[in-house]
């Protein structure tokens, strides 16, 4: 009912009409103008751009300051892209352009080893798939390129938890669930801290069956020239085709991959990352 008493006053008020479908349609319409625009916009330019009349575009604005996707100069009268659309959309880019840089790198890994290779970041604190090469000998699994997954439990989602700095790693230790998958799963921050450390030292991590029964792989994490933490890269399998020993063999040339994967998305990506 609110709803429709907020679209007849947006058909009515100053007689304009709202091209929207409802609130979030309005806010994302909203957002992009001032994303887009040339200059810093005042609520006068705003009016004069938008078909909103002056009591939603106040309602509208107030809701993108609260959930700081636009901030207010309130010297200038100016509004501004705030803090977390800038983090959004820098996110949103890097993985893309990871994804980009990875490929011809993924593919020439593929062919070398033969086993499934793996592609990830990390999404607050969760591993999200952003590419894969399958097996020679295809082995069923979850990960998929767009899925997220844990990371306390995957060796890629590990890795990258180990190059994180500590309030980052603090930040994401408090968004997993540590269920226990498997019985090998680390099921507590103290567990996970204790492997973390181990993989600083290797630079590279290992998943011991402790997601799904018989996948096992090895993983590196992809860093800066800064050292910051860019992604994760995995060659993962099954324990009926081979074991971790024989995986770890894998580590010289998984590093070296994930170091030219560096190399190319660096070129690709904003100054300081």
């Amino acid at each position: 009912m609110a709803t429709r008493l907020d679209d007849q006053a947006s058909r009515t008020e100053s007689g304009k009409s709202d091209p929207g479908t409802g609130t979030l349609a309005k806010g994302l319409a909203l957002l992009e103008a001032v994303a887009i625009g040339s200059q810093p916009l005042r609520f006068t330019d705003l009016l004069q751009s938008q078909p909103y009349p002056k009591a939603t575009l106040h309602r509208l604005l107030k809701s993108l300051i609260e959930a700081e996707m636009v901030v207010y100069d309130v010297d200038q009268r100016t509004y501004h892209p705030g803090i977390r659309l800038i983090r959004l959309a820098h996110a949103s880019w890097l993985r893309s352009s990871l994804a980009d840089a990875a490929r011809a790198t993924l593919d020439q890994l593929a062919l070398e080893i033969g086993e499934t290779i793996h592609l990830a970041a990390l999404d607050n604190g969760q591993v999200l798939y952003l590419d894969k090469r399958t097996a020679a000998r295809p082995v069923t699994m979850f990960s998929s390129p767009g899925k997220v997954g844990p990371a306390h439990c995957t060796g890629v989602g590990k890795v990258m938890l180990a190059y994180l700095d500590e309030q980052a790693l603090e930040h994401a230790l408090e968004r997993q669930s540590f269920h226990d998958y498997m019985p090998a799963t680390l099921t507590t921050p103290r567990a996970l801290r204790a492997e973390i450390t181990a993989i600083r030292k290797l630079g590279y991590g290992f998943d011991r069956e402790e997601h799904e029964p018989s996948i096992i792989c090895i993983a590196v994490p992809i860093l800066s020239s800064r050292k910051a933490m860019l992604g994760g890269l995995s060659v993962t399998s099954t324990t009926y085709v081979t074991d971790l020993e024989k995986l770890e063999g894998y580590a010289p040339r998984l590093k070296e991959a994930a170091a030219a994967i560096a190399d190319e998305a660096t070129i690709r990506m904003l100054p300081g990352t």
